[in-house]
């Protein structure tokens, strides 16, 4: 007979993204049998990050402080403002290319089907911010996917309507690819030679 607190523990497991039940038993097992000092550092670091890390109110990014550590940074160009869907995207740009502006990150992308319209993705506060006259160029970074693409026209609309240039990556992404997994070369030539939305 199984234990209610092993069983707790599998179904817990399984919340992360592509875990299934066996994967989620695996895990239990292996920080039971083999790893629970590891155990207690995970348990103590997700307890505290799912307390202390809340969202960037210029940016949306994940954030432990009211602005992130980039917004409020005065060496980061403000004219210069990237909407990407997700900060592993945010990380991505930043860590391949040498892009030095701020970001604006949507946490997800415009899907009528899944109940995500532009409220979920804070275009309020992109709108206002776009409306406060600083930014000049709206690089917009989303996923070449049928919703990334159609959040990319959304936001095209949404910056030229606030006298915004707006840009879109150029090919070398991969249609239907995700962000996070393309190299770093290709993400850099992509991000360096981005072109004005038509």
């Amino acid at each position: 007979m199984s234990s209610a607190l092993l069983e707790q523990l599998i179904d817990a497991l399984r919340v992360l993204p592509g875990v299934g039940q066996k994967s989620a038993q695996r895990m239990a097992y292996h920080l039971l049998e083999r790893e629970r000092a590891g155990g207690q550092r995970l348990s103590q670091a997700l307890s505290e990050a799912i307390e202390k890390i809340g969202h960037c109110a210029r940016c949306r990014d994940f954030s432990e402080t009211p602005v992130c550590p980039t917004c409020a940074s005065a060496a980061r160009d403000a004219h210069l403002l990237c909407a990407v869907e997700s900060p592993a995207d945010r990380l991505a740009i930043e860590q391949a290319t040498g892009y030095r502006g701020l970001y604006f990150v949507l946490q997800g992308r415009l899907s009528p089907l899944d109940g995500i319209g532009p409220r979920e993705l804070g275009l309020d506060t992109l709108a206002a911010r776009l409306g406060e006259g600083e930014v000049q160029e709206l690089i917009i970074a989303t996923n070449p996917t049928v919703e990334g693409e159609a959040t990319a026209h959304y936001l095209a609309q949404l910056a030229r309507q606030h006298g915004v240039k707006p840009s879109r990556l150029a090919h070398g992404v991969p249609l239907g690819g995700e962000l996070e997994y393309v190299d770093r070369g290709t993400l850099s030539h992509a991000f360096g030679s981005r072109t004005e939305v038509g």
